[in-house]
């Protein structure tokens, strides 16, 4: 059994798909394990690390490989270099990408998201989408200092006292909690707000204020999987109204509200960023799919009035080190349950509910539910 990592060719792709410790673990499984040459160095792993933990360094690494491990869905220049029938495992971001799903399955491999694993218990520590946003959370709060002009915690001093920064973080799933925790850490007044009852208690328990329009439609406003439903037009219309007094007097926004397969929902209207005070920062964790600030623009830091709105994409991969050693353990974790621990080679179990969640094409076709081909 050949595993192969798979150096990152994507534009601002920092991040790696394994580390040496989890190439060690790979090598225990009974792998073989080929890397390309400088896979890891942008995050801070040469190749001298790699082979010292048992892996091979090959241009050719992912030829025959019965396993590609990537962090980002691959090219069709690199599906060419693949072998028909083996596994490739990654961040697929298979949502409006039809015809890149079509070239995976044209290539015969089957292709796994590890984005739409399923938020069960045997599955928490194969769950990317928490791993990666957890740290874009931090790494937004950091951001959001850097950009801001002032100190986040009150100081008294001889020549004055500085305030403390007050932060609103809108959306508290794990990027939001983690931005919550990392404000508060740093001395700032933190207040949040999410359309999920749930995470109320979760806020407070940081030390933050949660803001929200408490009626009977908040009370049932989470899906079943424990992500946010699309709530009804008046409700976000009041919700809104509240939220636009609030952003009034805050000196930092952090957004962070995304929906499965759907565009961000706008929080912040033109007019809210307006009404803040110059100096003012807000940080959109949403600008790849659209953002939820008006006015974002991806990859940059627009200033409109004085008042910044950061845009980086690719949020994790600004600490691309961390990043990838979570990441890296991810898939791990999943290869594991892949593998046959007698035979040590590649043996799915296609019927697995973590398998059928993730398995995106199989044998030349497109065979998740979600993703088929729309006939005529």
């Amino acid at each position: 059994m050949k595993i192969a990592i798979a150096r990152e060719i994507a534009a601002g792709e920092p991040r790696v798909a394994a580390v040496p410790d989890t190439v060690k673990k790979l090598k225990a499984l009974g792998a073989e394990v080929a890397i390309e040459p400088g896979a890891g160095v942008q995050s801070g792993v040469p190749d001298a690390d790699y082979e010292a933990a048992g892996a091979s360094i090959s241009a050719d690494a992912v030829k025959d490989a019965d396993i590609v491990l990537k962090v980002r869905r691959p090219e069709a220049g690199e599906l060419a270099k693949y072998k028909r029938g083996g596994l490739v495992i990654a961040i697929m971001d298979p949502y409006g990408n039809d015809a890149a799903l079509k070239a995976m399955a044209d290539a015969g491999v089957s292709a796994f998201a590890m984005e739409l694993m399923p938020r069960i218990t045997r599955a928490q520590v194969m769950d990317v989408l928490s791993s990666q946003a957890n740290l874009a959370g931090y790494r937004a709060v950091i951001d959001a200092a850097e950009a801001f002009g002032r100190a986040f915690p009150m100081m008294m001093t001889a020549a004055g006292t500085v305030p403390a920064a007050k932060v609103f973080v809108m959306g508290v799933g794990v990027a939001g909690l983690q931005a919550i925790a990392t404000a508060r850490r740093l001395g700032a007044i933190v207040t949040a707000t999410d359309v999920r009852p749930a995470v109320k208690e979760q806020v407070v328990s940081l030390g933050a204020k949660f803001i929200a329009v408490e009626d009977e439609e908040f009370k049932q406003a989470e899906t079943a999987g424990g992500y946010a439903k699309e709530m009804s037009k008046e409700y976000q219309a009041k919700q809104a109204a509240l939220t636009a007094d609030h952003i009034k007097k805050q000196d930092i926004v952090i957004t962070t509200a995304l929906i499965p397969g759907r565009p961000a929902p706008r929080l912040v209207s033109a007019d809210m960023v307006k009404s803040m005070k110059p100096g003012s920062v807000l940080v959109d964790l949403a600008v790849e799919r659209g953002g939820n600030v008006e006015g974002v623009r991806p990859g940059e830091v627009a200033e409109i009035g004085g008042i910044k709105i950061v845009g980086y994409t690719n949020v994790p991969g600004r600490v691309a080190a961390s990043a990838s050693s979570l990441y890296a353990k991810n898939l791990l974790a999943f290869v594991e349950t892949l593998v046959d621990k007698e035979t040590k080679a590649v043996a799915v179990k296609w019927d697995d509910e973590l398998v059928k969640a993730t398995a995106l094409t199989k044998e030349g076709a497109v065979i998740h539910p979600n993703f088929q081909p729309k006939t005529a």
